[in-house]
């Protein structure tokens, strides 16, 4: 009994010096963010326009103020939020590849956005930057998100088969994406093109109006989520075991269900749909942490998120080049080889 004790807390303190450590490279990558862009600015003028703007350049103080440090910011909520989105998902329906885009949460956010945007004709404005319109996008994509995942709930407590239900995720979002797709036929041409660079991924399309929003929509979510904690740890052994323990199933779920519909419908309503960091990152996690309790494993996920898409974002500026690549396609070079692995690793995908 005390080697388990003696055991447990060397993993616990293990865990909490990862912690640390992660902690210490984000404000870094963070950094290194500000460095890149089309237009070369040093670290000391950076590091001036941010503490002393009144005696920096103007046009650099405008730059990181108003461009690079929204997106670096933006960076780190959207791989916060849609890798405790997937972790939950994850734990909730114990399957290493359940995730916001796979089992269509992502999609139903995009098709609450596109009902709004596009179903409207763009009577919103087509940028969507008043507090007002920004509000009512990432009303939608949480309304959409929510009824995808209690759709997901309903079929997973008829059919107990995780890859069926995985297999029935990929099938609604397809639908979703045909439904997307028609009312993109019928939109017109602004509107269209408006859409379809959102459908890319973007941080740097984020402004501060839109922060203002974003920022405290991410905040409830992943509050919700350390509250959850316990939930989660519970949903590990099994509903049945939690349910011996006298935890109200119906009360969890509704606080995971909350929490990863406004974590992953509001970075989907401002920044895109982006995928594979919601699946691989709580893998990391759990890699680098070596623990399953969710006090330390949310945390970790959040640190290891923004650390990936900070990197992400790096790779999408293509330093030295004046060009940008979609985020989105640089968070799949990243994590599909982490899903391979997953599935290489996991033959009997039953569980996690």
């Amino acid at each position: 009994m005390t080697d388990l004790v003696v055991n447990r807390n060397y993993r616990n303190s293990y865990s909490v010096r990862v912690l640390l450590f992660l902690t210490l490279l984000v404000p870094l990558f963070f950094l290194l963010d500000l460095l890149v862009g089309s237009y070369y600015i040093s670290m000391p003028a950076i590091l001036k326009a941010i503490f002393r703007p009144e005696n920096a350049d103007s046009q650099v103080v405008l730059i990181i103020n108003n461009f690079r440090i929204p997106k670096a910011i933006t960076a780190i909520l959207a791989g916060s939020a849609l890798s405790v989105a997937g972790l939950q998902m994850q734990t909730v329906f114990r399957n290493p590849l359940a995730g916001p885009d796979i089992l269509g949460v992502s999609s139903g956010a995009s098709l609450g956005v596109a009902l709004l945007v596009l179903g409207t004709g763009g009577l919103l404005g087509g940028n969507l930057v008043s507090a007002a319109s920004s509000w009512g996008i990432v009303t939608a994509a949480w309304l959409g998100s929510g009824l995808i995942l209690l759709l997901i709930v309903m079929i997973s407590a008829r059919i107990k088969d995780i890859m069926t239900i995985l297999i029935l995720g990929i099938l609604i979002s397809s639908g979703i994406s045909s439904i997307v797709n028609i009312l993109q036929y019928f939109s017109n041409e602004s509107t269209l093109k408006s859409f379809v660079v959102w459908t890319m991924g973007s941080l740097g399309s984020v402004t501060n109006v839109q922060l203002s929003v974003l920022f405290p929509s991410i905040l409830i979510g992943i509050v919700i989520a350390f509250g959850a904690s316990k939930f989660l740890d519970a949903f590990l052994l099994g509903e049945n075991y939690a349910r011996s323990m006298g935890m109200n199933i119906t009360f969890a779920r509704m606080m995971v269900f909350l929490s990863t519909s406004i974590l992953a419908g509001s970075i989907t309503a401002f920044c895109g749909p982006i995928g594979f960091i919601g699946i691989a990152v709580p893998h990391i996690a759990r890699i680098a942490l070596k623990t399953a309790r969710h006090s330390l494993l949310v945390p970790g996920t959040i640190l290891i998120g923004a650390l990936m898409m900070l990197i992400s974002d790096i790779i999408a500026q293509l330093p030295g080049s004046e060009r940008t690549l979609p985020v989105n396609s640089v968070t799949a070079m990243l994590g599909i080889p982490i899903v391979i692995w997953i599935i290489v690793r996991n033959r009997n995908i039953s569980r996690i």
